[in-house]
């Protein structure tokens, strides 16, 4: 039997999302597999998978925020807002010339803190029930609705001027939601020259860290995250008596028991240190949001 947990996989770029799932299924000879916030096949990083009944803590997990490592190419302009799109437009000269420093560090800061960002039109958003990215491919004009996002740190760590091109390395800290290849495309439309993403390497998510991921070469055998531990990292504690975790796996309510949380929703875990399932306050009561299924010994 494949018991539960969360793995963290390093995507290497030229894979999608769901080419990792399919080889995590056959690796761990389950189909019950799923991935906690999509990478494009350009990008690289962490890929955080739930197996079997952990899959369920998927959700508490896909909103976190996220650290990114990306490169931005300034003076071209793609279809995609990225390399693998063709170029649409290329920076003149006269162009370039209004590009300084102070110019480049006022469009961070304008892409900085919360923002209205419209969504790459090339993303997996559906719009009536359709990927943008297939309309787009069916020869649509998708424009998306803009959507609030909050990006706390963009910082440039590193930059290289080229033949009619700047490429900028940047760090990015953000809110679940956030498109980098946004990023890319509004900063150069503010100075004018157009902007795409070359390069994007996601090194958190949330309390989950790249460097502790696996190769994808490696997944057999790989070690997981059991449930709790996972759930420890994304959520406040809980520890119940057997009784209540008992109660609260039969869909009843820990009656007068709000004020032992501080927040809305906490992971409860039995004396054996497993995973109950995440609880909430309803009222003066605790009741269960989501329960774990039950794993027989």
């Amino acid at each position: 039997m494949v018991s539960p947990g969360i793995l963290l996989v390093d995507k290497p770029g030229g894979l999608t999302s769901h080419d990792v799932v399919a080889r995590t299924r056959r690796a761990f000879g389950t189909r019950k597999v799923g991935h906690a916030g999509t990478l494009d096949p350009m990008a690289t990083g962490l890929l955080v998978i739930g197996i079997e009944g952990a899959t369920r803590l998927l959700t508490y997990i896909v909103g976190a925020d996220k650290t990114y490592h990306a490169t931005i190419r300034l003076g071209q302009s793609t279809h995609t807002d990225d390399a693998e799109g063709e170029v649409t437009a290329t920076a003149s000269a006269d162009a370039w010339n209004e590009v300084t420093a102070e110019r480049i560090s006022a469009g961070i800061a304008s892409l900085s803190g919360e923002i209205d960002q419209v969504p790459s039109a090339v993303s997996a958003i559906k719009v009536d029930g359709k990927r943008a990215y297939d309309r787009v491919r069916a020869g649509e004009d998708v424009v998306l609705t803009s959507r609030r996002v909050t990006i706390s740190r963009f910082e440039v760590i590193a930059e290289r001027a080229g033949e009619g091109f700047h490429d900028l390395d940047v760090i990015v800290e953000c809110s679940s939601g956030t498109y980098i290849r946004s990023l890319a495309r509004d900063l150069g439309a503010h100075l004018g020259v157009g902007g795409h993403l070359t390069a994007l390497r996601r090194t958190r998510v949330g309390a989950f860290d790249v460097a502790d991921a696996v190769a994808i070469d490696a997944l057999g055998g790989a070690a997981t995250l059991t449930p709790a531990e996972a759930a420890a990292r994304v959520l406040p504690v809980l520890t119940v008596t057997a009784e209540e975790a008992r109660d609260l796996r039969h869909g009843k309510r820990l009656s007068r028991q709000a004020g032992r949380m501080a927040d809305a929703q906490a992971a409860a875990i039995d004396p054996d240190g497993v995973l109950v399932g995440v609880v909430e306050k309803r009222g003066a009561d605790l009741k269960s949001a989501m329960n774990m299924p039950e794993v027989s010994a």
